[in-house]
């Protein structure tokens, strides 16, 4: 089972600034879906060097929403792109369409 996202780390990181909590906010709901839109543009063509770039980005953000082994996914993944392979390609898009989810809902 994917674990679930969550804003834990935001949240103490802004403390009680509710500026910039939403401030932070707004630049996931933007930046994760062009960033997801660019892994499966890459991923669908093979590309797997820009493929392991885009995993190195959106990695971060699982660590931002509190996704410690997803992180560990990512960071796994991306050396599996980098040999050319795409083993765990289902269990990361898993974890894409949960914060995707998760994402509408903040």
């Amino acid at each position: 089972m994917i674990e679930q996202p969550n804003l834990h780390y935001v949240d103490e990181l802004a403390g009680d600034d509710v500026e910039f909590r939403g401030q932070f906010i707004e630049i996931i709901k933007n930046e994760f879906p062009l960033e997801k839109e660019e892994y499966i543009g890459h991923i669908s063509n093979a590309r797997f060097k820009e493929t392991a770039e885009i995993v190195h980005k959106l990695k971060h953000k699982f660590n931002i929403l509190g996704m410690q082994n997803s992180y560990k996914l990512a960071v796994a993944y991306e050396m599996e792109l980098l040999e050319g392979k795409h083993d765990s390609k289902s269990e990361f898009n898993e974890v894409l369409d949960t914060i995707e989810e998760y994402i509408k809902t903040i």
